[in-house]
């Protein structure tokens, strides 16, 4: 039989403590995450009565499916919707190319000044976005923008975070393929598109991913900016929900139900692309 040294139990303990630790930690951001998740879908399918019961009512006592069409008809639900898609399509694409340009021209590019920008972008990630609304605000409205898209859509489009991932990916690198490219004679263009994109695949999808998402449910923006439904986001819609009858006592089943809608196509993204996002924040994280 073999003998087991005190050293070797002790290892074996402390392996066993972080794994029961780990394990804890799952249960616990479970529970934090799905348990208001839960809570919105059984509410989206409840009658009114069970919503405002005491003590709570967990399980439906007769499901309301019909709170869906209620919550897309009462609210013309499907042209938030639309002006969701214009909103995040256009800033998201926006923000992508500016943070893979931007990223590129901070690390492949000579110029004087470089640091200079980059520790402007650091500080500008410091920065939380309410502390430049009402400048904002002015702006737009001198310009005569309010309740327009590009008044929505403009203000959004800064992109530090983008950068700031993008240029510690490409960082990253192996610097023996680009000298390569460049002693071929390939140019900025074809060893931007033929050379560092390939290889940053998963960043970009990362980076993709938490634009979309950021996009999507950014509320404060277009909420100060529309003043119709013709340029109201599905945030904004949903408090236009919630405030279509009584504001005191809020049919909470419509709301819950639009709130599952809204979630739905960003979570089908998250869910389909969400390998990729974390391979690529890591990377993106490993080299400063």
């Amino acid at each position: 039989m073999k003998h087991v040294g005190p050293q070797t139990l002790s290892y074996k303990r402390r392996e066993r403590a972080v794994t029961l630790l780990g394990y804890g930690a799952m249960v616990c951001v479970l529970i934090i995450v799905g348990v208001p998740l839960f809570w919105i879908l059984i509410t989206s399918l409840k009658d009114r009565s069970d919503i405002y019961t005491q003590p709570a009512v967990y399980w439906p006592h007769s499901w309301h499916p019909e709170n869906y069409s209620h919550a897309t008809t009462t609210v013309p639900f499907w042209t938030f919707l639309r002006n969701s898609l214009i909103v995040t399509g256009v800033v998201s694409v926006v923000k992508f190319a500016l943070g893979v340009f931007s990223a590129y021209g901070l690390v492949f590019l000579r110029f004087p000044g470089k640091n200079i920008v980059f520790l402007v972008i650091i500080a500008a990630l410091m920065v939380p976005n309410q502390i430049t609304v009402i400048s904002n605000y002015a702006f737009i409205a001198q310009l005569g923008w309010r309740n327009t898209f590009q008044g929505i859509i403009i203000p959004l489009c800064g992109v530090a975070f983008g950068t700031f991932l993008m240029r510690n990916h490409f960082l990253s690198l192996p610097a023996e393929v680009i000298e390569a490219a460049r002693m071929d004679g390939a140019n900025w263009w074809r060893l931007l598109t033929r050379v560092v994109l390939p290889m940053s695949g998963p960043t970009m999808v990362a980076f993709a991913v938490v634009t979309l998402v950021n996009e999507w449910n950014e509320y404060l923006w277009p909420f100060l900016m529309a003043d119709s439904a013709d340029v109201a986001t599905l945030p904004v819609g949903l408090t236009l929900l919630q405030n279509t009858e009584n504001p005191s006592v809020t049919n909470w089943g419509p709301v819950m139900a639009g709130t599952v809608l809204t979630m739905l196509p960003i979570l089908i993204v998250f869910l389909a692309l969400q390998r990729h996002m974390i391979k690529g924040l890591t990377s993106g994280a490993v080299k400063g």
